[in-house]
Formats: C-alpha cells, structure tokens, sequence
C-alpha cells in the first residue's frame, strides 16, 4: 500500500508542492463511482497527518456508499484562476488519486467515518518560471515522476 509518507519520501519537493495546494484551500472535490459507475462530485476537506492522507464521509452520505461499495477516488485542490499580467505566480493545482479505506469512526470532530488512502497516482499541473509553458508532473509508485510540457 503507497501512502502519503511514501510519495514524501520518493519525491520530497514535490510532495511539499501538492500538500501545499491541498492545504491553501479548505474545500477540494472529489470524485466517486456511483453503483451504476458514473461519476459523482462532492466536496470533501483533506488532511494531511503522519504521512497518511486522510478524510471523512457524514453518516449516510452518498460519497462514503460509494467509496465502501467502490474505494476508487479522485481529490483535486481548490483552483484559483492565474491573474492577468501575473501568471508566473499562479501556483497551480493538484490531484491525487487512489483507493480510499474505510478506518472506522472519526474520533474527534462531527460524527462521520473515517478514510485513510492508498495512492495511485499524484499529479502537479503549473506554469514554467516564464509562464510560457504548462508543466504537467505525475508521480505513481511504479514510474515515478514524470514531466510533460505544453505550449
């Protein structure tokens, strides 16, 4: 199982980067597989605690069924525009996807069930430093980072 203590250790640098575009926003989305396997989009906060990538799921919403019936994920960071003029600061945005494993009950905080996550895939999409480029970086425990760049 790859956890988030795994993808820090491979690619400390860019594990930092996608923790940070997770951590500036208190919402992300995520995506689930409905029981008929089409997609469903909800909003979801993350954390970031002791090399584990967690979350949680109300009692009986719909997320957490679909995540017991099919433990697929996809979580993307909030995403901000890049401003006119200033597009070398736009920091980008992150996706991490995975299977998500039910841990029991959340301990502190609402009612709710608790995910940790098994990583597949991590995924940093920015600008170069002369924002005349878009840089796609992925990492997966089996090829580890790879870069694209795009006009």
């Amino acid at each position: 199982m790859t956890t988030w203590r795994d993808v820090e250790a491979a690619v400390p640098e860019f594990a930092e980067r996608v923790q940070a575009l997770f951590d500036a926003h208190k919402h992300k989305t995520i995506a689930t597989l409905r029981a008929d396997g089409s997609p469903r989009i909800s909003g979801i906060e993350v954390t970031f605690d002791d090399g584990e990538l967690t979350f949680g799921s109300m009692p009986n919403a719909r997320k957490g069924c679909d995540l017991r019936r099919d433990p697929r994920f996809a979580l993307h960071s909030a995403t901000v525009d890049p401003v006119e003029g200033a597009e070398a600061d736009w920091p980008g945005e992150a996706k991490i996807a995975g299977r998500a494993i039910p841990s029991g009950a959340i301990t502190d905080g609402p009612d709710g069930e608790l995910f940790r996550t098994e990583i597949a895939e991590v995924v940093l999409t920015h600008l170069n430093d002369a924002a005349t480029l878009l840089v796609i970086q992925w990492w997966t425990p089996t090829h580890g980072l790879r870069t694209v760049e795009r006009e």
